[in-house]
């Protein structure tokens, strides 16, 4: 039998410039959650939150959008993303269905701090969801939800 023995020669790359270094990438999508705001009053009061979008991708027709979305939105978007593939989507932050009981001496959902974290909880399921593969579905249907106002 013969013996395999692993090729360890470095491989030869280009020379770096300091436009490669610190230009811009060659494809990026950033996408930022915030700004929360409260709006309505009663059984119609929600929050929404400013998605941030700044790509070169292709798939995405603008290369700099700002919407806004509430938690619903999310949850489309998830429902999206779990038909169209065939990998395991990120879970959304929970519903906060104990928040919701009145009388609890807060202000429930709307309670900055609770804003705050599902903000920031957003924030990381769409980024993780932009990472999700196949790339095609999921990028459309994130460009879809992020950049159609």
């Amino acid at each position: 039998m013969a013996e395999t023995i692993a090729d360890t020669r470095r491989l030869i790359s280009k020379p770096q410039n300091l436009n490669d270094a610190y230009g811009p990438p060659s494809n990026f999508l950033e996408i930022d959650v915030g700004n929360p705001q409260t709006v309505g009053v009663g059984r119609g009061r929600f929050t929404t939150y400013e998605i941030r979008v700044k790509t070169n991708l292709p798939i995405f027709k603008l290369k700099e959008s700002t919407v806004r979305r509430r938690y619903s939105d999310f949850e489309w978007l998830r429902n999206e993303l779990e038909r169209e593939s065939k990998v395991v989507v990120p879970p959304l932050p929970g519903k906060a269905l104990l928040r919701q009981l009145p009388f609890r001496g807060d202000d429930g959902i709307f309670d900055d701090s609770f804003i705050e974290e599902r903000k920031q909880a957003l924030e990381q399921f769409i980024n993780k969801c932009e990472g999700c593969r196949p790339p095609t579905g999921t990028k459309r249907a994130l460009s879809s939800h992020l950049l159609t106002r």
